[in-house]
């Protein structure tokens, strides 16, 4: 495929779970390592033309810091009402355009595994003629941070499954993911969840995963946060 030129950095959400720190300060604002989380996601996609980036709670504060960076190019979809992680971004696919799309959180921490970047593996994977969607997934005995049960299994062609009555998947999603924007044929203006538009990719037959081989961490507690500096520090970041 040609190589992706934009993405969506999602980071509209509340950090309610942060709180108190959130109550002040929008969540990707927040610092690991002496560098912000959303510095830390729009550094993965320095070389892309454009990145979309969404906001709700303090919203100027993260415009005025993403005026502040250099590259890459960005563009800040404001949402008076929160869009959930589907809605927010079938509400810019006319900045994403026409072709596949990086969508990733603002909350996570990734490292590069013996494969590569998580990235470059999701675009060397991509079949535009067989996917919709291209999901990152971590296996769960290695999601930093991670506590609840998971989203998926993977069957024996490697194409996720949700998990069903299983207590806890063998993958998560790793909050990084490669679309085309005919995912979203069909889907319901407002806001709305990705896991919408993968079960119906998966009806298709058309989701698909790639196994992350490298480092990953959520930071979406006080205790993951606390923990998150000294786990970056161990993998090189």
């Amino acid at each position: 495929m040609k190589r992706v030129r934009h993405a969506m950095v999602q980071a509209a959400g509340r950090g309610l779970r942060l709180r108190p720190l959130t109550e002040t300060m929008p969540k990707p604002l927040i610092e690991v390592g002496g560098r912000s989380l959303l510095d830390r996601a729009l550094d993965r996609f320095a070389d892309l033309d454009l990145v979309v980036v969404n906001s709700h709670h303090l919203a100027d504060r993260v415009g005025a810091h993403l005026k502040a960076r250099p590259s890459p190019p960005t563009f800040l979809s404001v949402e008076d009402v929160l869009l959930d992680t589907g809605g927010g971004t079938r509400a810019v696919l006319d900045r994403l355009g026409p072709d596949p799309f990086f969508v990733s959180s603002s909350d996570i921490l990734v490292t590069s595994g013996p494969g590569g970047s998580e990235l470059e593996r999701l675009q060397d994977a991509w079949d535009d003629g067989r996917m919709d969607a291209l999901i990152l997934v971590q296996p769960r005995d290695r999601a930093g941070g991670f506590v609840l049960p998971g989203d998926f299994n993977l069957n024996p062609e490697g194409r996720p499954i949700r998990r069903g009555a299983a207590p806890q998947a063998d993958v998560i999603y790793a909050s990084t993911q490669l679309v085309h924007p005919r995912l979203f044929e069909g889907a319901p203006e407002g806001p709305f969840s990705f896991n919408l538009l993968w079960d119906k990719a998966i009806a298709a037959g058309r989701l698909f995963a790639v196994v992350h081989d490298g480092g990953w961490y959520t930071v979406d507690t006080p205790e993951n946060l606390s923990a998150a500096s000294a786990w970056l520090a161990c993998h090189g970041g």
